[in-house]
């Protein structure tokens, strides 16, 4: 369901993500099957994405591509597989993980920094032992790159964003998640 350089992008995913579950003791099958069908409704037309996941608000509205991760899930609940716990990973991989999945964090951190593309190598190694501070550091990554370029941040990512210990925060937040004025 994927052009051949997301393909790539897929095996990458997996791999990093099994290599980062078994780095922190968790399951290896669970995060490489999460990986390996994280973007099979990435290539679908905007319109099949809206009707495979509503928008929940005005962001996935406007840019549908948003919704891949929602629209995976459904398509995976319907062709019957059950997983939860690869389910929420699949769906999350967008916006983050809405926390107590350590698969979830898996995925996200691997698709945010698999080496194809070339940035986030820090958060990568970072993984590999101790996982808990690479998700905080993607998860920060993502927000500070989308308001750098100003874009607006998802409100799921904004929820994984605030649900971080203050420490993990670049610079103090207004309660909407973007720096303070002046700060």
């Amino acid at each position: 369901m994927v052009r051949p350089r997301r393909y790539d992008h897929v095996l990458r995913v997996a791999d990093l993500a099994a290599r980062i579950a078994v780095n922190n003791g968790l399951d290896e099958q669970r995060a490489y099957a999460a990986g390996i069908l994280h973007d099979i409704a990435r290539d679908l037309p905007d319109d099949e994405l809206l009707r495979l996941a509503p928008p929940e608000c005005a962001i996935d509205a406007a840019h549908p591509l948003a919704l891949h991760g929602r629209a995976a899930r459904t398509l995976l609940t319907r062709w019957g597989y059950r997983d939860g716990v690869v389910l929420e990973a699949v769906e999350d991989h967008t916006t983050g993980p809405r926390g107590g999945n350590d698969v979830s964090a898996c995925v996200y951190i691997a698709d945010v920094s698999e080496p194809g593309r070339g940035v986030n190598a820090d958060i990568r190694e970072l993984a590999l032992h101790d996982l808990t501070a690479a998700l905080e550091r993607a998860i920060v990554s993502k927000v500070t790159y989308l308001q750098g370029k100003g874009i607006q941040v998802h409100p799921r990512t904004l929820r994984a964003y605030h649900a971080l210990p203050c420490s993990a925060h670049p610079t103090p937040t207004s309660t909407t998640g973007f720096p303070t004025p002046g700060a």
